[in-house]
């Protein structure tokens, strides 16, 4: 299954937690309660600028190394010939840029398990 970016938000919903600033008595009975959860609203603007800083990073040509998960990188493509499937006619194809992920050898080992 594909994780969307309303999963993300519904994951950051239910996954992060702040700690409460006021005291109650019923803290000594339930621990849990001891914590804020994050309202929609504010899990989607989150999500959304956590985007957005990517974003404009990867658009100004720098590189973004998360630790344990992977690098993304923004490599130059030359122009370069290509050809029209349907006429067959040659064209120039334009330089362009792109974003390639390189994964963390931690990761590697997490989705493809220990190596024997």
């Amino acid at each position: 299954m594909t994780l969307t970016k309303t999963g993300i938000i519904r994951k950051v919903r239910e996954e992060v937690r702040f700690k409460n600033k006021e005291k109650g008595p019923q803290l000594f009975l339930f621990p849990e309660m001891d914590c804020v959860l994050l309202n929609p609203k504010r899990a989607a603007e989150i999500v959304d600028h956590l985007f957005e800083i990517m974003k404009r990073t990867l658009a100004g040509g720098d590189d973004i190394f998360i630790r344990g998960f992977g690098k993304f990188r923004v490599q130059f493509k030359w122009s370069r010939p290509g050809r029209n499937p349907q006429t067959g006619e040659t064209i120039i194809l334009g330089s362009r840029r792109r974003v390639s992920f390189k994964t963390s050898p931690s990761l590697k080992e997490k989705l493809n398990g220990k190596r024997v």
